[in-house]
């Protein structure tokens, strides 16, 4: 029996610079520009999480934004509604996701179909059979619905309408789907509908989904770690693993010890181990819900950062402020930006700004402020456009 290769020892500054390759955020503008931008963002991505805080512009806007400088609400919309190049599904979140990749998420769809959804126990037929009359005379809006009787919520960001539970629970059945959003008011339509389908797609199998999560973590991430390929996915790490450990039989994954990881294991594609230099004059004021942050303790291993999510911590004990931003230049986060986007006075307002790494450092301080400042009115003429 042949021995496991011993692991490469990676850097943090290495590990930064190779994920922000895999990110796309090493360059001003990787995917373009328009609809098709967004396309080809979320394709490599894999997904853009949906989130309803609007405080500033949300984060499936923002994090487009991040990399298509260029980027216009109408890009995403276009995409959605037009092109059906992508579409709505949920991840470890809701958020869009290729339309390419949809057999991917089929089995989830039927095992929803076939077991329901606990969140939707309280669904009866007769609110299935109203929304599917409804439906299929055309899409609709939950406004578009008159429901007599309301009832109580089985938990906070459910709606007290019957029929909008119906009709989330043909969302997540497969059987509709969310053909337009204006704001966070979702058009629903029939999926096959939606997409001009006969019949839907043939559903990917067991084998085809574990090595669909790992590709697209190794595509979006360069080096990976059970947990970020399955986050908040526990049980498919059993067949991840195994898959992982096949690859590196194979020779086409190695194994790398990035510094201060300890124990937890990485991987990566031998030709992702190449230098990625990025350069220290990329600014990005990113959402704390963008691939980079979302997964706190990867973003802490490898950047040093610890991001807080503060918008449901009392004002008193908040630290870094209800929505802080992290910013990323070059390769470094050094700073966080609680922001707010005052749309009536047409101006984004500067709640706390806190230096953090390398940004606390007094040496070149003056120069970092304003290259921030100077991304700070992009970040503004994108907030109020539209």
């Amino acid at each position: 029996m042949s021995r496991a290769p011993k692991p490469l020892p990676l850097p943090t500054k290495q590990a930064r610079q190779i994920w922000l390759r895999a990110q796309r955020l090493d360059t001003r503008a990787p995917f373009g520009e328009g609809a098709q931008a967004v396309a080809e963002a979320t394709a490599h991505l894999g997904y853009v999480q949906i989130d309803t805080i609007n405080v500033i512009e949300r984060c499936h806007h923002h994090i487009l934004f991040s990399r298509i400088p260029s980027y216009r609400r109408a890009d995403l919309r276009h995409a959605q509604s037009v092109d059906k190049s992508v579409f709505e599904y949920w991840t470890h979140a809701l958020s869009y996701v290729p339309a390419n990749d949809f057999r991917f998420f089929l089995p989830a769809m039927r095992e929803h179909k076939r077991e329901g959804h606990k969140w939707y126990a309280s669904v009866t037929p007769a609110d299935t059979r109203k929304v599917m009359r409804l439906l299929r005379a055309g899409p609709l809006t939950i406004r578009d619905i008159e429901d007599d009787v309301l009832t109580e919520k089985e938990h906070l960001w459910q709606s007290r309408k019957p029929s909008k539970r119906a009709l989330q629970l043909a969302f997540y059945t497969g059987v509709a789907t969310i053909s337009a959003r204006q704001g966070m008011l979702k058009t629903y339509d029939l999926m096959i509908r939606h997409f001009g389908w006969d019949k839907l797609p043939k559903p990917a199998s067991p084998t085809e989904t574990t090595a669909y999560l790992l590709d697209r973590a190794l595509r979006s991430q360069g080096v990976v770690s059970l947990d970020s390929v399955c986050h908040l996915d526990a049980p498919s790490k059993k067949a991840v693993g195994a898959l992982i450990a096949a690859r590196v039989r194979r020779g086409e994954l190695v194994p790398v010890a990035i510094e201060g990881a300890g124990k937890q294991e990485h991987w990566a594609a031998p030709e992702t181990l190449e230098p990625a230099e990025v350069s220290p004059e990329l600014v990005h004021i990113l959402s704390p819900f963008d691939p980079l942050i979302i997964q706190r303790k990867r973003t802490n291993l490898i950047f040093g950062y610890n991001h807080l999510f503060e918008a449901y911590v009392p004002k008193h004990k908040r630290k870094l402020g209800y929505f802080a931003l992290p910013v990323l230049v070059g390769d470094e986060i050094v700073a966080a930006l609680d922001l707010k986007t005052d749309r009536q006075a047409r101006k984004l307002l500067m709640q706390k700004w806190t230096w953090i790494g390398q940004g606390k450092k007094t040496a070149g301080r003056k120069e970092l402020k304003q290259k921030i400042e100077d991304e700070l009115d992009r970040f503004e003429r994108f907030q109020l456009a539209e």
